[in-house]
Parts: C-alpha cells; sequence; structure tokens
C-alpha cells in the first residue's frame, strides 16, 4: 500500500520504487532504528525492542537479524555479551579455534539454532542430517536423548560414525562447556532464516518510514484502520514527525489513508456506520460527475444508494463534509430535512406528480436551492466529542492537549503500553511493577464488593490510546469526589498483567491534575468599543465560575482592565469569545 502511494505521487515521470531492490545496509535507515524512531517498523515498535536497538545500535543489516533473534525469553541473557562483544571485538574469546568462523559474526554468542548444527558439524564431525535431529531434539527438551548426544559430541560413536570433540583435537572440558552452552540456548533459539525474513520486513518497513514517512505512515494507518486505540497511538507519532492528519472529505478523501502532499488524509472507512460499499459508491459518483458542491448536491446524487442516515450523519460529525459551502452544526440541523425532501421529490416525480421546482427557472433549480440555517458551528468541545464518537479518537485536537506538558512530565507510561502484546513479543510492562499513567476519565462503572464496599472500574484515556484502572475500596474512599467522567485524573498503581488481554492498573493512589490558572485577554482598539461590547463579555462569562481572570486591552493608550469577576476558561468560552470578537482579539496565558 505505500508503495502504491509513493509511486501514485511520482508519476510517469520519475522511476517506479522497488522495495525488493532496497539496500538492506543501508545507514539512513539503520541510524533511524539506532535512535529508537522504530515505531510502526515491524517487530521493532515494542518498547523494549526500540531499546534495545538504541542500545545495539545496528550499523548493518546482520545486527538487526540478531537482535530479532535475540530479543526472546532465554536468548535475552546473551544480549550483554553481544552488545560488549559488538563494541569491542578485540575482547570477544572463543573456547576453540574451531567455533571462530561460526562465533565470529555474532561476536562470540550462539544466537542461531544453524549455528548449534554448524558447531556439532565442525566440531564432532556430524553429518548435516545428523545435526538437524540434534538441534531439533534440543528445542524440544528431550533429555534421554541430549544425554545419549552429548557423549557423542564429546567422544564419537564409531558405529554411527560421529568422531566426537576428543578425537578431532579438542579438550574434553571444553567440548563439555560448549554442549552445555548449546543446550541453554537451544531451549529458545530463534533458526536466522526466520529471524532474516523478519529483519528484511523490518529493514523495509524503515526504508519507507524513513525516506517516504507520509506514504507509510498513510499505509499503517490503513493497516489498523479497525483499531482506534493502534491508530490513535499512530496519529501521536505523526504529530512528532510534523506530518498533519486531515480530516475524511467527500470531495478530496478515498476509502483508505492517504497521502496528500506532505499530509495524511483520513480514511472514509474509518469512520463507523459508514460501510465500505457506501463509501466506495460516494467515491464512484465523485469520480463519474466531478466534485460535490453542496450539501443538497452530495444527498440528491446519493439519494437511492446505500448512504443512509446514519451514515450521512457520522460523516458531518467526523468532518467528511467541512469543505462544503456551511458548518458542522448546519449540516446537522439540515441533513434529515433535506433527505427526506428529495426522496419526497423523486417519489412524487415517479408517480408522474409535478414538483414545484419544475416551474422554477434552471439556475434556480440548483443543487443550493434548499438554505442552511443560520447557526453558529460546533463549539471545539462538541466537535471533538462528536470525532471521539464516530472515528474513536479525537481528530482535530485532544483535550489533553492544553496539558500535555503536564502529563508528560507527570506519567511513567502511556495507556497504550497497556495494549495487549501482539505474539511472540515481550510485553512493554512488567506484572506488579509500579507505574503512573495520566489522562481524562472517559468512563466509570461502579461496583459493590462481597462486604458491600464500593470500588470502581474506570477507564483513563491519554493521547495514545485508553486503559482500564481498579479503584478498590480503601482508595475509592479517598478520591471518590474526582471520579468522574471527563476529569483529568493521574493513577499511580501496580501492573496486572493479562494474558490475551489488554493489561490493567491497580490503583494505590488517584489524583486530579494541578490546576493551572489562565488569563484570558480580549483587545478593543479604544474604550467606547469595550463599554458598547461589555453586555456581551458579561453574557459570556455568566454561569461559567472558575478561577482564571479576563482582562481588557485598549490598543489605544494601551489600557489594561482586569475584571473583578474570574471564570472558567473552557475551549467552548474561548470559542464564544472569538466568534463575538475575533480570532485575533482573543489571546490567552
Amino acid at each position: 500500500e505505500a508503495t502504491a502511494l509513493v509511486n501514485k505521487r511520482r508519476g510517469e515521470n520519475e522511476a517506479p520504487l522497488d522495495i525488493d531492490a532496497i539496500d538492506l545496509d543501508d545507514p539512513g535507515v539503520l541510524g533511524m532504528i539506532a535512535k529508537g524512531e522504530t515505531e510502526g517498523i515491524f517487530q521493532l515498535e515494542s518498547t523494549g525492542m526500540t531499546n534495545f536497538m538504541k542500545e545495539l545500535r545496528p550499523e548493518r543489516f546482520d545486527d538487526i537479524i540478531a537482535g530479532i533473534a535475540l530479543y526472546r525469553p532465554g536468548p535475552m541473557d546473551f544480549i550483554p555479551k553481544y552488545i560488549a562483544g559488538k563494541k569491542n571485538k578485540a575482547s570477544v574469546t572463543y573456547e576453540t579455534p574451531q567455533l571462530v568462523p561460526i562465533l565470529e559474526p555474532t561476536y562470540g554468542c550462539i544466537v542461531y539454532q544453524e549455528q548449534v548444527m554448524q558447531i556439532v558439524q565442525e566440531l564432532g564431525g556430524y553429518t548435516l542430517g545428523r545435526a538437524d535431529l540434534v538441534r531439533r531434539a534440543m528445542s524440544k527438551k528431550k533429555e534421554s536423548v541430549m544425554i545419549k548426544e552429548r557423549q557423542n559430541f564429546v567422544y564419537g560413536n564409531t558405529a554411527e560414525r560421529v568422531p566426537g570433540c576428543v578425537a578431532r583435537g579438542i579438550d574434553e572440558d571444553v567440548a563439555n562447556k560448549i554442549f552445555d552452552e548449546m543446550m541453554d540456548f537451544a531451549k529458545y533459539a530463534f533458526n536466522k532464516s526466520h529471524a532474516a525474513v523478519y529483519a528484511y520486513v523490518a529493514m523495509q518497513t524503515g526504508y519507507l518510514k524513513h525516506y517516504h514517512p507520509v506514504e507509510y505512515m498513510a499505509a499503517l494507518m490503513t493497516s489498523v484502520i479497525g483499531n482506534p486505540a493502534k491508530c490513535a497511538e499512530y496519529i501521536l507519532h505523526c504529530h512528532d514527525m510534523r506530518i498533519p492528519i486531515l480530516p475524511p472529505s467527500v470531495n478530496s478523501g478515498e476509502g483508505a489513508f492517504t497521502s496528500e502532499g506532505g499530509s495524511i488524509r483520513y480514511g472514509l472507512y474509518a469512520i463507523k456506520n459508514v460501510g465500505r460499499s457506501a463509501a466506495d459508491s460516494l467515491i464512484a459518483e465523485r469520480r463519474a460527475r466531478g466534485p460535490f458542491i453542496s450539501l443538497q448536491d452530495l444527498l440528491t446524487r446519493m439519494n437511492g444508494t446505500e448512504l443512509n442516515k446514519r451514515a450521512v450523519e457520522n460523516m458531518i460529525k467526523a468532518g467528511a463534509f467541512d469543505d462544503l459551502p456551511g458548518n458542522r452544526r448546519q449540516f446537522l440541523y439540515a441533513y434529515n430535512t433535506f433527505m427526506d425532501d428529495i426522496a419526497r421529490e423523486k417519489k412524487d416525480s415517479i408517480k408522474g406528480q409535478m414538483s414545484l421546482f419544475e416551474f422554477m427557472k434552471e439556475e434556480e433549480n440548483a443543487p443550493q436551492r434548499m438554505p442552511l440555517p443560520p447557526v453558529e458551528d460546533l463549539s471545539k468541545q462538541d466537535r471533538l466529542l462528536y470525532e471521539k464518537e464516530v472515528l474513536g479518537i479525537y481528530l482535530s485536537g485532544h483535550p489533553l492537549e492544553e496539558n500535555e506538558t503536564q502529563w508528560r512530565s507527570g506519567i511513567s507510561a502511556v495507556c497504550a503500553d497497556f495494549a495487549q502484546t501482539p505474539e511472540g513479543e515481550i510485553p512493554r510492562l512488567r506484572n506488579g511493577e509500579k507505574e503512573i499513567i495520566g489522562g481524562i476519565i472517559s468512563s466509570k462503572t461502579v461496583k459493590f464488593t462481597k462486604n458491600g464496599k464500593i470500588m470502581a472500574f474506570i477507564t483513563v484515556e491519554d493521547l495514545t490510546g485508553s486503559a482500564e484502572v481498579l479503584v478498590f475500596p480503601k482508595i475509592y474512599e479517598q478520591c471518590s469526589n474526582i471520579l468522574e467522567e471527563d476529569a483529568k485524573v493521574f493513577a499511580e498503581g501496580r501492573v496486572s498483567l493479562e494474558d490475551e488481554k489488554d493489561s490493567k492498573l491497580l490503583a494505590d493512589r488517584v489524583w486530579a491534575f494541578p490546576e493551572e490558572k489562565k488569563e484570558v485577554w480580549i483587545a478593543f482598539p479604544d474604550k467606547g468599543t469595550y463599554l458598547n461590547d461589555t453586555p456581551d463579555i458579561a453574557e459570556a462569562m455568566d454561569g461559567r465560575p472558575g478561577a482564571d481572570t479576563v482582562c481588557i486591552f485598549l490598543r489605544a493608550g494601551r489600557q489594561i482592565k482586569r475584571l473583578p469577576v474570574t471564570v472558567n476558561a473552557s475551549e467552548e468560552f474561548l470559542d464564544i469569545l472569538r466568534g463575538r470578537f475575533g480570532v485575533d482579539n482573543v489571546k490567552v496565558r
């Protein structure tokens, strides 16, 4: 998908990208991995693997292969030795010279099952077939077979034509020590061919991310289009990469996420209750007859298709109609009536009844004939809540953004760390360890214990996703007053890992975000204008008690006045002020 997006952008004048022909030792890609910028890179994006890559600092494709093979239970014990050998090759020692050609590429460590096979072949004189049987027996922990095989490896077996290490000039104690190391390793070992295929895909995905980040991140989000939590995690990473995310669009968007200049356009398939067939029919209509020019034009042209009222409502809430004339609140007020009128008109015309519009001039019979109601747009808070409802994420912002610095400085883990770990990967968190998370309470369920005491299950949501926090009775008594939906809290507790489920946090303490007081500045050209608009300011402040100050600034004479009544400077309040006095005349400090 990413390669197709790149080649679409390149067009016919530039050679197409061949992802199978990249340099697997590309220093730019390896450097990015070494810096820990591994989000979205196959096999390398978990927290543990990211930290390992930063420590390993891969300089060649073989380092990625070894890293993937080592980062498993068991082989992980060899990681310090591997890194030490990589940093200082002169420090690597070998039990016998015959091991040098086998273990030199991995700095003296046994990393792959194939190396076990090579050792028994080169040191013990095994055939290739017999070496594979030893590998299988080791990996399946067949003790009786291994006891016999140790004898064969060290001393040989004439009847089975195995010379053994001693007969080939290797000390008995050295041979036994080597066999012990192979036994310890082979219990969990990866085969190199398996690790190499993983590493190959890791380098391909890393290459795309490094050289074509917009196309790659768009394709990556399409791959998790049914997983809002993972999608939100990648959107946050796009924010860190300075890649803007544009809302879905009926005129510019496709079903999947797409690259658009230096931005990513949200996919129509990701909107809840907008089926693929409905989205595909809308895209087909746009391609066949051109862009939609108004809400009524779109609803008229799509009448009779699978684009039903629920789908239209959710597309409005997602921002898919934002490039049509009007605002989201107007669309929400009008779409139901428009769709009913269009359907009725079509029904009447089929019956042969004459429509009032048939008497109108052609230009009056244009798609804008139904006026939108004259209402103000949604507040920022409502826009965000609707986006969360239909996309599963906040798209045009996040309620936590204004507290992002405070949030990041107060946590030890993000909510995405609690998501179920893919099979074969090591969990990001450790069972029983203390962690602190923070965010907005998106849901709360209260339950009674057998003793009749109250406990709560709360879902805390941050910029990366959500995590469940269990608040037991003793802790609940201490913090029940702040455990309300939309409250911003920190929670400290022990991690509870779950098999094939998301992990949970068992809270020892929950506390609210410390309040940060604001000053809202409203600028006027002079005192007369301010006095004339004073009733509007009072009306906007009415019913919004809080600790934030409102400051009046008069440009003529540069006078400042702080109002005696404080308010809650919410985004909704600020949106009202900006609507009445202009965006450039309202500032927050």
